[in-house]
């Protein structure tokens, strides 16, 4: 079934009487190019993806196409038929009415997927998208890529370097499992209803190993949560109100490693991050 343009999500909204609503973030995609673009960045090559958040099915509708079987994670019930009408010429299809967050996703592939790597794509409602992906990334799971529509802001610090404003804690994160990349652009224009800013395809190719070596990762990202905690502080105060050494001890470690005390969290690379958490 082809229902990409506004009229016909309009029409399908009616003939439901499916209410858009706003806290769950729900704004469909209308373009077709982008839609594919989602779909051909996943790298699906025949195996298996979970989508979150399939909606009317749009960007569903062209996973299934490349895949060998798609499951579709969705939150909202009201959603459920509407899903089974617009997806019901395909046999490769499995949704689920489920919370992610709530979700045991390893659990979840290894029954669906017996275990595979796969692909993961989504459009996330922006009021859930930091918590997903961090969550995605921290557990480690059997997946090659994670390809999502994020609002734009979001994609920016993801794939932010040292030294650039949007540089983070989140940068670092998806820096060190993941190799981020945007795809696309996404004008606000083209979603139904029209969101109030713009967003981005971003893909996420997982690393076979993290990008640095680090004794602790632990450590590693504790180092970085104390580094961001307070950016307008050198990189010395944040360690030292984060850590129990004295700034004395913290002074010395830093020199050692060949960084400057009063540098700012914000200009460390991965690998800077690294010799100071195995100084730890």
């Amino acid at each position: 079934m082809e229902f990409i343009s506004p009229a016909v999500i309009k029409s399908i909204a009616e003939k439901y009487d499916f209410q858009f609503k706003k806290g769950l973030g729900q704004n469909f995609l209308t373009s077709q190019e982008v839609l594919e673009e989602i779909a051909d960045a996943a790298e699906i090559d025949g195996g298996g993806v979970l989508e979150i958040g399939p909606g009317f099915g749009v960007l569903t509708n062209e996973l299934a196409k490349r895949a060998k079987k798609v499951v579709a994670c969705e939150i909202d019930a009201r959603l459920i038929p509407i899903l089974s009408d617009t997806l019901s010429e395909y046999n490769n299809i499995k949704i689920i009415n489920r919370d992610i967050l709530k979700t045991d996703v390893r659990a979840l592939i290894d029954e669906e997927f017996g275990g595979e790597k796969i692909s993961i794509a989504a459009n996330l409602p922006y009021y859930i998208t930091t918590p997903i992906i961090t969550g995605v990334i921290e557990a480690r799971l059997p997946i090659k890529n994670f390809v999502v529509m994020v609002q734009k802001e979001v994609a920016d610090r993801i794939g932010a370097k040292p030294g650039t404003k949007d540089y983070g804690a989140l940068s670092v994160l998806c820096r060190f499992y993941t190799e981020p990349e945007i795809i696309s652009v996404v004008p606000a224009g083209l979603f139904v209803p029209r969101p109030k800013v713009d967003s981005a395809v971003l893909r996420m190719r997982f690393r076979d190993k993290p990008a640095v070596e680090t004794k602790d990762e632990r450590m590693f990202f504790r180092v970085v949560k104390a580094a961001f905690s307070q950016r307008r502080k050198t990189l010395l105060n944040c360690l030292a109100s984060n850590f129990q050494s004295s700034k004395d001890e913290l002074r010395e470690l830093l020199l050692s490693v060949g960084i400057e005390p009063t540098r700012r969290g914000e200009t460390l690379t991965l690998s800077e991050f690294a010799a100071i958490a195995d100084k730890l």
